[in-house]
């Protein structure tokens, strides 16, 4: 193994790439408060960052419950609901845990 594969290989190289992943990470999080310094906030962006987190979220969820099939897409509108209706998130993760363990246990 050459120079440079040996010094990857040890806990040297695992060090230096777990301090660049931190490198890119910080940067990543200046860079959009440097460039949101630069944004005037309209109303319509205001709303758009407001639902911002929502959709993370659900582009997140939605793969994963479509994948695993009706129960989870069930437990995943049991939980929305909740959320719609009471707009907190240790209820709404019960409301769709429950619901998908009681549709579990029936089946």
């Amino acid at each position: 193994m050459s120079g440079f594969g040996a010094f990857i290989a040890s806990p040297w190289g695992s060090a230096l790439a777990i301090a660049g992943m931190m490198l890119v990470t910080f940067l990543c999080r200046i860079a959009g408060v440097v460039l949101m310094n630069h944004v005037r906030i309209t109303p319509r962006i205001e709303r758009g960052l407001r639902a911002l987190p929502g959709s993370i979220i659900l582009a997140t969820i939605l793969p994963v419950a479509l994948d695993a099939g009706w129960p989870a897409l069930v437990a995943l509108g049991a939980a929305v609901t909740v959320m719609a209706a009471t707009r907190i998130d240790v209820l709404s993760l019960a409301a769709g845990l429950g619901t998908l363990s009681v549709i579990r246990a029936l089946l």
